[in-house]
């Protein structure tokens, strides 16, 4: 089809016009965005309001002497200095301490070796894998009561070793007995739930590595140590590091056993069972002291984030390649 051309040889007018474009009827930018934000804004203000609010307003508080329904007067850091002071404070740190160490630790080895046994090739491995969760999903006020009545002075445990020709055991009048009993509710209530943890991270070892070391003659313990954990590393510092935040905010286990002593809030016979959150709860919520229950928070949260540093350290250690003497063996001898 011939052009046509205007007097001065250009191309008309109607020619020279480009074709109108389409508008697209699509949202740009922030308009595209927008309706995705509006989806998962509720967990924001709700975060917001019972999350973000709360922690910027017990920070707030740590500076103030404040009962609740007064006014607050503010006193800088002389809050963090009655802390220092405070010789109960410190009692309760060292026996959070105490049942951290006698719970996490065994917690941590029999839950691995639980994990061990339900990779291998045993029957009915869910029922077992749901019988072992079943306690973390337990109420803890319920498990707590239990507990209390099987380690009464009469209880189930102490019956239990007069029948063995030992002695019993003051669980929840002696310091040890106290610590142990608290100890013992929380390697019940989280060794399952770590378990089934480790389980995972055993699931995505390739069973490659588990039939070198058995061609290689280890046994069930020497793959364990030397196959299983190596590998385990990431998984192994993600239970340790969760089960020293929960362990140091004991709280429900120590107030509930001795409800019955000045309701709860004294932690037992010497105060061997009283934590730091049971102590801080005691403070704000029963003395009214909340700007030194806040202070204490921080202190607690400052004491977390150290112990979970150390943590890190020790179960990460170097980012060196861990691979056991076995498959190192095995692969020298496909290499040849």
């Amino acid at each position: 089809m011939a052009t046509v051309l205007d007097p001065a040889g250009a191309p008309a007018a109607d020619e020279r016009r480009p074709a109108r474009r389409l508008r697209s009827t699509a949202p740009r930018g922030r308009g595209r965005s927008l309706p995705p934000l509006l989806a998962i804004s509720p967990f924001y203000v709700l975060f917001a309001v019972f999350g973000a609010f709360p922690v910027v307003f017990s920070l707030y508080l740590s500076f103030h002497d404040w009962d609740g329904i007064g006014d607050m007067r503010f006193v800088g850091l002389k809050q963090y200095g009655w802390l220092v002071e405070d010789s109960v404070f410190w009692h309760s740190v060292l026996n959070t301490f105490e049942i951290w160490f006698l719970s996490t630790v065994p917690m941590l080895f029999l839950a691995l070796v639980l994990a061990f046994l339900l990779h291998s090739q045993v029957r009915f491995t869910g029922a077992y894998r749901v019988a072992y969760f079943v306690p973390n999903v337990t109420s803890m006020v319920a498990m707590t009561i239990v507990f209390g009545s099987v380690f009464a002075q009469s209880g189930l445990a102490n019956s239990a070793l007069r029948a063995v020709g030992l002695d019993g055991v003051g669980w929840l009048s002696s310091e040890w007995g106290i610590k142990s009993a608290l100890s013992i509710m929380i390697i019940w209530r989280w060794v399952g739930y770590n378990a089934l943890i480790f389980l995972a991270g055993l699931q995505a070892i390739p069973t490659e590595h588990f039939e070198a070391a058995r061609v290689d003659g280890a046994n069930s313990w020497q793959t364990l140590f030397r196959v299983v954990v190596p590998q385990l590393r990431p998984v192994i510092l993600f239970a340790a590091v969760t089960s020293t935040i929960n362990g140091l905010q004991i709280f429900t286990e120590s107030q509930v056993l001795f409800q019955s002593d000045d309701v709860g809030t004294t932690g037992g016979p010497g105060q061997e069972g009283m934590t730091i959150v049971l102590y801080l709860w005691q403070k704000a919520f029963k003395d009214h002291q909340f700007g030194y229950g806040a202070a204490m928070g921080w202190l607690l949260f400052a004491i977390i984030a150290v112990f979970t540093i150390v943590n890190w350290r020790l179960v990460s250690g170097s980012d060196r390649d861990d691979r056991p003497r076995l498959l190192r063996r095995k692969g020298a001898r496909n290499g040849r």
